[in-house]
């Protein structure tokens, strides 16, 4: 197993790190060890563009856009004109 020292923490992040490992029941290391496995398979897990598109504008924060023909314009028509 690797080693690691972090020196130089905020006194506040070592008392929030003390009380939080206290409140799991855990020691402080181990409390460290887990969050770093936590953060490292979430930055691993990619989401797709469409999960993206998806939170971002899902049913919940989209609009209505209504029918096409209400705009007053006809959907281009790209298929080649020599073999129709």
């Amino acid at each position: 197993m690797a080693m690691l020292t972090v020196r130089q923490i905020d006194q506040a992040d070592k008392e929030w790190l003390q009380h939080e490992a206290a409140r799991q029941n855990l020691s402080m290391e181990e409390l460290v060890r887990r969050l770093i496995h936590e953060k490292r398979q979430q930055s691993m897990q990619r989401a797709l563009p469409s999960e993206i598109v998806r939170r971002y504008f899902g049913p919940q924060d989209g609009v209505e856009l209504g029918e096409r023909k209400k705009f007053g314009f006809e959907a281009p028509d790209f298929r080649d004109q020599s073999t129709q």
